[in-house]
């Protein structure tokens, strides 16, 4: 494992009653869908990260709001702190890149936290950014 926790940003995209997702290519979470994101890079903000990784690994943009929940993915040889951000765009047309196996948009409805499809904490951010969408 590294000496310290690698920093990442996630694009939480909703429209429409729709959820943004990746199905990832890589461990952590090999082969199950999760939110587009990535490692920030120095000298970038959270938001400018979470934008960017949106871009790479579904080719769509999006506005960035504010970030709104924190998630610890820790495993033998891995610790993300993954920062989450709400982020308003079209329901377009994904298309995979970068790491990303396939990317798609799905119902919120059919996200449970009891699939293994997904990665841990999906369903829980999906429902805090529900109230966050909603409200605003």
């Amino acid at each position: 494992m590294s000496a310290r926790p690698v920093v990442a940003a996630l694009a939480v995209l909703l429209a429409d009653g729709q959820v943004l997702l990746v199905r990832r290519a890589n461990p952590p979470d090999q082969g199950k869908w999760g939110f587009p994101g990535g490692k920030i890079e120095r000298g970038e903000t959270v938001a400018a990260a979470a934008l960017r990784e949106l871009a790479e690994e579904t080719g769509l943009a999006a506005r960035a709001h504010e970030p709104f929940a924190v998630l610890d993915v820790i495993g033998d040889d891995h610790h993300y702190v993954l920062i989450a951000v709400l982020c308003r765009g079209a329901l377009a047309l994904p298309v995979a890149g970068d790491d990303a196996l396939d990317a798609r948009w799905f119902p919120v409805a059919d996200v449970s936290a009891a699939s293994a499809l997904f990665s841990a904490g999906v369903e829980a951010v999906i429902a805090r950014a529900r109230r966050l969408y909603d409200a605003a």
